[in-house]
């Protein structure tokens, strides 16, 4: 191809195309396989327009937010999937995702990897309506699939009700409506046993 920026354009789409074979550890819905980042995050790129309604801030951008949720586990292509329980992984996240994202986001035209990678490091720092809303949606997610599959990942590795309140209190941030619905959840997967008090 002769122009430059769409050929970098279409190599970065390439390139993404791995996300489909990023596995994560949360299960689809009836439990028959675990979903890829791409499933994530289309889901949650669904779920931003659906469940807008219930964001802290009346005013968000929701195509910003959609693009965080696009985006946001990309450098997973290069760093992996780090499981967000896994203390010992978590010690060198974020390292091995800056390498990722200064590499996978430096393959597009420079405005264009400007933008994907603010929009990436915006949702990390959950500071503004749009990641805190992008941000809760990324723990809504696999607490509804856990429950789905009674305990999924929870169960698979020995996981307790505390840290799950702790790992997804940042909902509540982004919609207090949403963390009143994940808390209930949690709750009752007490109750039925899918999560260790």
């Amino acid at each position: 191809m002769n122009n430059e920026r769409l050929t970098k354009q279409i190599q970065f789409i390439i390139e993404a195309d791995k996300a489909k074979n990023i596995f994560r550890q949360s299960k689809i819905h009836d439990g028959s396989r675990r979903e890829n980042d791409a499933e994530h995050s289309w889901h949650m790129a669904l779920m931003t327009f659906l469940l807008s309604e219930y964001s802290v801030d009346p005013d968000i951008d929701l195509l910003k937010v959609m693009k965080m949720c696009i985006v946001h586990d990309i450098v997973e292509i290069d760093a992996g999937d780090t499981f967000c329980y896994d203390d010992v992984g978590n010690l060198d996240k974020l390292e091995r995702e800056q390498k990722a994202a200064k590499r996978l986001f430096g393959m597009l035209p420079e405005d264009q990897g400007q933008e994907l990678k603010g929009l990436w490091e915006e949702f990390d720092a959950m500071e503004t309506p749009e990641a805190k809303f992008a941000a809760a949606l990324d723990r809504v997610q696999p607490v509804l699939l856990n429950y789905l599959n009674k305990g999924g990942t929870w169960k698979d590795h020995g996981i307790k009700k505390s840290q799950v309140i702790e790992r997804n209190s940042p909902i509540k941030n982004g919609s207090p409506k949403l963390w009143e619905f994940v808390s209930n959840l949690i709750d009752d997967a007490v109750l039925k046993g899918y999560l260790a008090e």
